[in-house]
């Protein structure tokens, strides 16, 4: 936690104290996964990591032509998946900073542009979209835009924070840089990749598949996430947030997930 730890120190606290509160994070932490034992297995799974180490790869074929859309410097498809199955990867991405940080040769092409605003050339066997949805202000005009990109048959994978976790809803209430500022101080390391303005435009799975099919996309498939690790720093709480997850869960289903994938097929075309 070297930030929070430099900002500390520059406030007048002594490194002793901060030692002390970087040990007791920490320590939060390892209680919060002994806490989370007495929990069934379907609350365990990481959906970024499912969707990253296993959905995706699933859908990967020798020679697909795949757009990875709002990647930026962070492509989801590293250098030796892409050279085995001689993928041919278009990043597209609002930020043309983010597009130029990325490793170099992971993108064949890239494409500065708005998703809300872009429209496609029906091409693409693959769109991968990780964490988006969320940032853009019209979720339904981000998925015509990824439906316009995808060649007739072609999936759409999409990964999704869900508007109804407790974070999502404390992530639209907070300033934005009050939100920032905290999240960087028990969270050093999500600097990085993190503080994107987020509005969770109809960002349940409910919506996302009835937007999906208004612009010609079929849900093949959907896996739901019950995890997340933004209360892990303090475990009173964490309970109490997994104590409400069971109980939301209980009496709003599919709604109640922390996170979600769906697996969209474009019509037309073979299956």
């Amino acid at each position: 936690m070297t930030n929070a730890v430099e900002r500390a120190s520059s406030s007048g606290l002594r490194a002793p104290a901060v030692s002390w509160l970087r040990g007791l994070i920490d320590s939060q932490v390892r209680l919060t996964y002994r806490f989370d034992r007495i929990f069934p297995p379907g609350f365990h799974l990481d959906g970024n990591r499912d969707f990253l180490g296993d959905l995706v790869a699933r859908y990967l074929h020798r020679g697909a032509l795949i757009y990875d859309v709002g990647g930026g410097k962070n492509p989801v498809i590293g250098r030796h998946i892409k050279e085995n199955l001689g993928l041919h990867i278009i990043g597209l991405d609002i930020a043309p900073g983010e597009l130029a940080s990325a490793p170099e040769a992971l993108y064949d092409e890239t494409v500065c542009a708005d998703i809300t605003g872009y429209r496609g050339r029906g091409e693409a066997d693959l769109v991968i979209c990780q964490a988006l949805l969320e940032h853009v202000r019209d979720t339904g005009a981000a998925l015509a835009a990824i439906s316009s990109i995808l060649k007739p048959g072609g999936r759409a994978l999409i990964f999704v924070p869900c508007r109804n976790a407790v974070y999502a809803r404390l992530n639209l209430a907070l300033p934005e840089g009050l939100k920032r500022r905290i999240l960087y101080a028990v969270y050093p390391k999500m600097r990085r990749d993190q503080g994107f303005p987020a509005y969770y435009d109809r960002c349940t799975p409910a919506a996302i598949e009835d937007l999906g099919r208004r612009h010609g996309l079929t849900r093949e498939s959907r896996r739901l996430y019950f995890t997340s690790d933004y209360f892990r720093f303090c475990l009173p709480l964490h309970a109490l947030w997994r104590l409400w997850l069971l109980l939301f869960r209980w009496f709003a289903s599919a709604e109640a997930a922390e996170t979600f994938s769906v697996v969209f097929r474009k019509e037309g075309g073979r299956s």
